[in-house]
């Protein structure tokens, strides 16, 4: 604290919130050296009126009403207590019917109980409703309130106000007779009381405006007074504080060759380690050790000529309350008693008599002190003791104060400066709060967060950013404001090559049947999203687009009526209300899309189910208004009439497009800058954004007061420097990269500063971290100066700032920053060509074998024996339809060529086997298959005269693994390699591999002309899978599958699509296609939407009746036929040919017809 320097001056100090005291105790820290000891001090306050009432712990104020039965809408009460007992009753109130208010402390924390008319629930056994405080047994003022209107109460303990509603059926506060503070007394019974009564003081006591203390002073009748005084008694406790950990003790002297030992004291701390008691017996007797070793508290006495004697005790010491310690020893039986529990007290014996030392060391032992009458095994203790007894003489610690008595260092005399740091919790998001006696730590386990504090998610904030980190499409966590209040939300993340789908799922996606709803009576859905509404919109409002299909399938069961009448159907969305347009039109228009598009079954109507039809249709459309959506509820009434039905289907909510990520502004001069709003955070704060430039220097973020500043700059091309001071003195960090930043590509920057931590993060580089000395604050208004380059994704405490709207109305500054591929082309993988966008970039796949947001999803397929694919080469391929820039290259000209660049993965078991083939119209071909003992061969043929024949025998690869293949030739030299094989290199003479003709995967169905060995191989073609198959810039196997309608290439046999890898452990030759769907919550084909999903129940009782009749008759048909070859069976032996009774039903014969004609000809056929 500053202070004056000299007898003149004078230094004032404002508390920074108001207090009120009593008394005032200053504690002189220090003096000054070269001065005399002074001090002058002036108090400012107010007139303080005071009633006080004293409870002994025995004693209680009973508070009788005028009346029976006390019942209550509303309640106001207030006091304030000081007590150095840290359990105890302060009022309590009950009726018969279940009701009761109770206040009471519970270990140093007030508890209170409120229950409104739930007779199952009593206060004997029931929990709190709320606690508040902690260490309130300080022996220093309280201020409680408690407000009650119906269920809502505020609990305010000191600064503390938790807001609750109260259990129970009722509103009212029934409370019978009376109301008791300092303990509940047992009817009859006087003096008795149900649980232990308060020790203290209480303090200006109002119930509902009543002053109870000042109507006990005045003996009045509705008070009974129970040994209550009216003065604060002053209890003569001194307690001291054990301020360091490694200088801090107590010396106090005893009394020397005592036969015997009593030592007693309490304390209390939050560590879980620490010296409580040193001290060297005497008539070498030993040395006695009393300490805390992993919050346990443990008895060492330490001898020369035998082993150790050690007594454990308790658990969880380290937990902030007083607790009470008692050593007594006599002769040689010594008893260590903990909380005054006699029933647990341990008991040891030891060979030798135990006497009393002369000097008894509590908390630690001085630095320099190398005597072997105090040792310390641990670290020092750090805490309060207090009640300090040697030879069952109390010690006088004021005395220790003045130098009259013992020795000390590092002590606060007189105060118990423990201070609970958990209290508040500053641990965010759920956090757990431990603490220490310096310190507080935060588990974070479980809640979705990390850090110091838990204040950074770890999620990211959008499926885009989830995509941007490599990732494919899957469930995830998507915490939208990061580091802010809102929780993660679990969603689907659809990442296409095109757009990223971010679905959330909600209790009810399925076509459901609704019958029998009317007006007065209507059918209403609740969609439950397992999220909150802030949840959603937050999605919402940082997407570019979102949509929610809405389907209603009726017959005779009307939607919206008419653009002005009533509507029968109706949605409500986000702000609880109600929207009669359906899906596919515009909000405010009560239409449907039909309706829109003048395309509805009946022009008389706006929709097709208003026109009311006997005939199941439909009226299908997408809602993507997003200011409406989500929808919460849907809401139907015009199915009750003669054969009225209908069904309806809201589908998941879908948004894609990252407002967030990719906002950006470019700032072009250093004079250009953007402002923000004031920032306000109390206790933590964190900065972060993507930053290019190639300016040697500039401020990113910047923030003057008068005393407290921010800065975030880039200080120098290789280094970036967080500055800050928020109340606590200036701090700095930098962190030095070993390349330059300003390279024009894009670099991530995250500044945190928190009650424990400051830290610095840039990219992956190594996070700076210094430690926060004390509390501080954030007021911050952001500007950005002096920059020239891009910054994106700016986000303070997890909330976005718009950088493009600021940069749209300021001068010198452009919305957006291009050039995305610079930074992230690398993330296109196998030859996918990054491709920019305003916002953001994606992965051109048209030339690579794979497919996906990054071209790394392989694209494979199980051949079987004759499965062939055949890529016809020709001139370029008109694509003039259904085409996109992900879809696969699907021409290529047949110009003759010196280079081939062929690569793929295969998995088989079968040998011989033919994997790939390319034939031209000169002859030339190019093979690649297995011989019959696994090796691998090549095969070129560049001229009529020679075949050049390259084998890879290392091992078989017909070993059903998947195996990697690439082969190159760049004119004469040749390489191949197989998996992690050294690569083979060849040279030939040939060099053109003139006129190709077409590419085969598999069998090759024209075997005309085939090489000998190659046509072993083609005998039995290809069985097991082939993935991610190119041939120089084309895909053949890719264009295959994805577009075999215009692509030049012809498919033969089966060719079932399916993951290499999930085929591994299985028998190939029976694998069967593997469908897969990108979105789980995506729309399904409604084509024809309600066949084996609704049915009427006069078609399913038809269908009934049908089928019964059917038996009958096939039973007769069965009995007639069987008595009709039993009276002839001499002449059916004889037949030979087939014949029919000329009886039996016609139906039946057509039947049986049918039937052998469809076990004959059961085949399947594949194209």
């Amino acid at each position: 604290m500053e202070r004056n320097t000299n007898a003149d001056s004078i230094v004032h100090h404002k508390f920074s919130h108001s207090v009120k005291a009593r008394f005032i105790q200053f504690v002189p820290m220090e003096w000054n050296p070269n001065g005399k000891i002074g001090m002058r001090v002036e108090a400012y306050g107010c007139s303080y009126k005071s009633d006080v009432a004293d409870f002994d712990g025995r004693s209680s104020l009973l508070y009788r009403f005028n009346q029976k039965l006390m019942s209550t809408f509303k309640d106001v009460i207030s006091l304030k207590f000081k007590s150095m007992q840290g359990d105890g009753v302060l009022f309590h109130g009950e009726g018969q019917h279940g009701d009761y208010i109770t206040l009471e402390l519970q270990k140093g924390r007030l508890s209170l109980h409120i229950n409104l008319g739930d007779s199952k629930r009593r206060f004997s056994n029931s929990q709190p409703s709320v606690t508040l405080g902690s260490l309130l047994d300080d022996q220093h003022w309280h201020s409680v309130l408690i407000e009650r209107f119906n269920k809502q109460v505020n609990f305010t303990v000191d600064k503390d106000t938790q807001h609750f509603r109260a259990k129970g059926d009722g509103d009212y506060l029934d409370i019978d007779y009376e109301l008791s503070f300092g303990g509940i007394p047992v009817p009859g019974k006087p003096g008795t009381f149900l649980k232990k009564n308060f020790h203290g003081c209480i303090e200006n006591l109002y119930y509902n405006g009543v002053n109870v203390i000042d109507l006990a002073k005045r003996r009045k009748h509705q008070i009974y007074t129970g040994n209550v005084t009216f003065s604060c008694s002053e209890p003569q406790i001194v307690p001291i504080t054990f301020v360091n950990s490694s200088s801090s003790y107590l010396l106090l002297p005893g009394t020397p060759q005592i036969d015997g030992l009593s030592v007693s004291f309490q304390f209390r701390t939050w560590n879980r380690d620490g010296l409580l008691l040193s001290t060297a017996l005497s008539e070498d007797s030993g040395i006695l050790l009393l300490y805390l070793e992993d919050g346990m508290l443990r008895l060492v006495i330490q001898k020369m000529t035998e082993r150790s004697m050690e007594i454990p005790t308790g658990s969880n010491l380290n937990d902030g309350l007083w607790h009470s310690v008692s050593i007594n020893a006599r002769r040689n039986r010594i008893t260590l008693t903990l909380d005054n529990d006699a029933a647990s007290a341990a008991h040891e014996t030891t060979r030798l008599q135990i006497y009393s030392g002369n000097s008894y060391y509590f908390g630690g032992c001085p630095d320099n002190f190398t005597d072997s009458q105090c040792l310390n095994p641990i670290k020092a203790f750090q805490g309060c003791m207090r009640l300090i007894f040697i030879d069952n003489q109390p010690k006088d610690l004021i005395s220790v104060q003045q130098g009259s008595l013992g020795n000390f260092s590092d002590l606060h005399i007189d105060l118990c400066s423990i201070k609970d740091r958990c209290l508040p919790n500053y641990c965010e998001h759920g956090g757990m709060c431990t603490q220490s006696w310096a310190t507080f730590y935060c588990n974070c386990s479980d809640t979705g967060y990390t850090g110091a504090t838990c204040h950074n998610s770890i999620y990211e904030q959008s499926c885009e950013a989830y995509r941007h980190k490599g990732n494919t499409s899957g469930f995830f966590h998507i915490d939208s404001d990061g580091s802010g209040p809102l929780e993660p939300l679990y969603v689907y993340c659809n990442i296409t090559e095109d757009k990223i789908w971010t679905a959330v799922q909600h209790n009810n996606t399925e076509l459901t049947r609704v019958r029998g709803a009317h007006p007065k009576r209507p059918y209403v859905m609740y969609f439950n999203y397992n999220s909150s509404m802030e949840q959603l919109e937050a999605i919402i409002n940082s997407a570019e687009y979102c949509e929610q299909e809405a389907a209603y399938h009726c017959k005779k069961s009307r939607l919206l009526n008419t653009p002005n009448g009533m509507p029968f159907t109706w949605w409500i969305g986000r702000a609880n209300e109600r929207h009669p347009y359906w899906g596919g039109s515009l909000p405010g228009v009560q239409q449907c899309a039909c309706g829109l598009e003048e395309s509805c079954v009946d022009i008389r109507h706006f929709c097709n189910c208003d026109a009311d039809k006997e005939e199941w249709t439909n009226d299908t459309g997408l809602l993507s208004f997003k200011d409406h959506l989500p929808v919460t509820q849907i809401v139907i009434t015009d199915t009750n009439r003669s054969n009225s039905e209908a069904a309806w289907r809201i589908g998941p909510l879908r948004c894609y497009g990252d407002r967030h990520f990719w906002n950006a502004a470019s700032f072009n001069t250093e004079a250009s800058y953007l402002q923000f709003p004031t920032f306000h955070a109390e206790f933590s704060a964190d900065i972060s954004f993507f930053f290019k430039t190639t300016a040697l220097s500039g401020i990113f973020l910047e923030n003057l007061g008068i005393k407290d500043f921010i800065r975030l700059e880039i200080s120098s091309p290789s280094e970036v420097t967080f500055a800050i001071d928020v109340g606590n003195g200036p701090m700095e960090l930098t962190v030095l990269s070993p390349s330059p930043l300003n390279d024009n590509q894009w670099h991530y920057v995250r500044a945190e500063r928190n009650l424990k931590l400051t830290l610095l993060q840039v990219d992956d580089l190594p996070t700076k971290i210094l430690e926060t000395q004390e509390e501080g604050h954030f007021r911050l208004q952001l500007n950005s100066h002096f920059f020239v380059g891009c910054i994106r994704s700016l986000h303070l405490n997890g909330q976005n700032l718009d950088l493009e709207e600021k940069a749209k109305v300021t001068s010198g500054v452009k919305p957006g920053c291009p050039g995305h591929c610079s930074s992230y082309g690398n993330l296109c993988h196998n030859g996918g060509k990054c491709v920019e966008k305003y916002n953001g970039y994606l992965c051109d796949c048209t030339n690579s074998p794979y497919e996906g947001p990054f071209c790394k999803k392989e694209v494979s397929a199980v051949f079987e024996a004759d499965t062939s694919i055949t890529y016809v080469f020709q001139e370029p391929y008109p694509v003039t339809k259904n085409t996109s820039l992900s879809s696969s290259a699907i021409y290529v000209d047949a110009m003759p060529s010196s280079k081939e660049n062929i690569a793929f993965n295969f998995l088989t078991g079968q040998t011989p086997s033919l994997l790939l083939y390319i034939d031209s119209y000169s002859q030339d071909y190019l093979a690649v298959l297995l011989c019959k003992n696994g090796n691998l061969q090549v095969r070129f043929q560049l001229s009529k005269e020679r075949v050049h024949v390259y084998t890879i025998d290392v091992e078989n690869f017909a070993n059903r693994q998947i195996h990697h293949v690439k082969i190159n030739r760049d004119g004469k030299e040749l390489t191949i390699q197989v998996d992690q094989h050294p690569v083979y290199r060849y040279n030939f003479s040939e060099v053109d591999f003139r006129a190709v003709k077409s590419l085969t995967l598999g069998k090759v169905t024209d075997s005309l002309g085939l090489d000998a060995e190659v046509s072993k191989a083609n005998t039995i073609g290809f069985i097991g899978c082939l993935s991610s198959v190119q041939y120089n810039h084309i895909a053949p196997l890719k264009a295959a599958l994805r577009h075999p309608s215009i692509a030049p290439v012809t498919v033969k046999g089966v060719l079932a699509e399916a993951n290499c890898r999930s085929v591994i452990e299985a028998d190939v030759n029976t694998v069967t296609t593997v469908y897969s769907s990108s979105d789980p919550f995506g729309k399904t084909d409604e084509r024809e939407p309600l066949t084996n999903a609704v049915r009427s129940d006069s078609a399913v009782i038809g269908g009934v009746i049908a089928v019964v009749i059917f038996v009958i008759f096939c039973i007769i048909g069965i009995m007639t036929r069987f008595l009709y070859q039993h009276k002839h069976s001499h002449r059916t032996n004889q037949m030979k040919e087939k014949e029919y009774p000329e009886n039996l039903d016609n139906s039946f014969r057509n039947d049986i017809d049918l039937q052998n004609t469809v076990s004959e000809c059961k085949r399947e056929y594949f194209i």
